[in-house]
C-alpha cells in the first residue's frame, strides 16, 4: 500500500519566545510528521515603504502569448 504525502501549510505569529503551538492539524496521534519552520520574509523596506506594493492587486493579461506589434511598443514609452 502506497501512502500519498500531503503538505499542510500554516502561517502564524510567535506569541512567546522559543515556543510555538499549532492547533487543528489534519494529523492523528501516532502519525510521523516533519516540521520545518521558516521566518516569514519582511514586507516592508527599512525606510517603511512596502516591499511588494502590487501584492494582492488584480492583474489581467489580454492575449499574453500574442506577439506585440512594433507600433504598440511606442505606447508603453
Amino acid at each position: 500500500m502506497q501512502t500519498t504525502l500531503q503538505a499542510h501549510r500554516i502561517e502564524t505569529t510567535m506569541l512567546q519566545d522559543g515556543t510555538l503551538t499549532l492547533n487543528h492539524l489534519p494529523f492523528h496521534a501516532g502519525d510521523a510528521v516533519e516540521v520545518i519552520i521558516l521566518p516569514h520574509p519582511p514586507s516592508k523596506i527599512a525606510d517603511g515603504s512596502d516591499l511588494y506594493p502590487l501584492r494582492g492587486t488584480s492583474l489581467r493579461f489580454d492575449r499574453p502569448l500574442e506577439p506585440v506589434a512594433p507600433e504598440d511598443w511606442d505606447v508603453a514609452q
